[in-house]
């Protein structure tokens, strides 16, 4: 078993980075989800769940100095720089409230123009704010702005399942890519489904050690064409069907790293 690709999202539900490589650290990968988007009003998170058309918003890391570069069809591209000592605002993902950096009125305003709706983008300077669900983690387990856990690993073999049984139940939605589950980590070379026997143990992939906590219950978002931001039924309708698991339609498993390192493509990946 091996990893087959390592991507990150710069800003949680927006177009993902693909990576050779990648720095672990406590709360995730390095820049994975760091930056939000919110409601001006409320502080609430927005995500592909609210505006698929956030699949059109295309973050590149700047190589210097932090930030990103924000791209989207006919807006100029916009450089975004980490806005260190900026006023801080309240915000919620999930049961999660805390502060975060605002970005600026001048991203707000393009960000807005982007997505046809008034928003905000704020940076989680301080990624040890958060806190991992105590049942599934270890007392100072934090996680960036990513859903519950600091990274996701899929499988390609799973997926191809998965693929399979959409086909066999007559669906013209299919072959999905894996771009639709938003993982970290994609493994080749692993039995279908090998992931699942990993709940509540560890893996190693390269250097580093993670643990399993738990397998990631999907939602909407699985649903949108990443490339498009145009929904379907699939997968969630075939989950529903043969990966439901106390009403969670499971694909893909969520890690806790044990240490910090680095991980690359073709790194093995054992299970310990």
């Amino acid at each position: 078993m091996r990893i087959a690709a390592i991507h990150t999202y710069p800003v949680k539900g927006c177009y993902r980075v693909d990576q050779d490589s990648a720095a672990v650290e406590p709360w995730g990968l390095a820049g994975d989800r760091r930056w939000l988007v919110i409601d001006p009003e409320t502080g609430r998170a927005i995500t592909q769940r609210d505006i698929p058309a956030l699949t059109q918003v295309r973050p590149e890391p700047l190589t210097a100095g932090g930030g990103l570069v924000l791209r989207t069809p006919g807006l100029a591209d916009l450089t975004v720089i980490e806005p260190a000592g900026a006023d801080l605002t309240q915000v919620s993902v999930w049961s999660f409230t805390g502060l975060a950096m605002l970005a600026g009125p001048a991203v707000d305003d393009w960000l807005s123009t982007a997505l046809d709706r008034k928003v905000r983008l704020v940076w989680l300077d301080d990624p040890t704010r958060r806190k991992v669900n105590a049942e599934f983690a270890r007392p100072g387990d934090t996680v960036s702005f990513a859903d519950g856990y600091p990274m996701l690993l899929a499988n390609l073999a799973s997926l191809h399942a998965l693929n399979d049984l959409i086909a066999e139940s007559g669906s013209v939605e299919g072959p999905l890519p894996m771009t639709r589950f938003r993982p970290n980590i994609v493994m080749d070379d692993a039995p279908a489904w090998a992931e699942d026997v990993w709940t509540g143990g560890r893996v190693r992939i390269g250097e580093v050690t993670f643990r399993v906590p738990k397998p990631c219950d999907r939602c909407v978002v699985t649903t949108t064409d990443q490339e498009t931001g145009e929904r379907g039924r699939e997968p969630l309708r075939t989950l529903a069907r043969h990966r439901n698991v106390d009403q969670g339609l499971m694909f893909a498993t969520n890690l806790i790293p044990d240490t910090p390192g680095r991980v690359a493509v073709g790194d093995p990946v054992e299970p310990l």
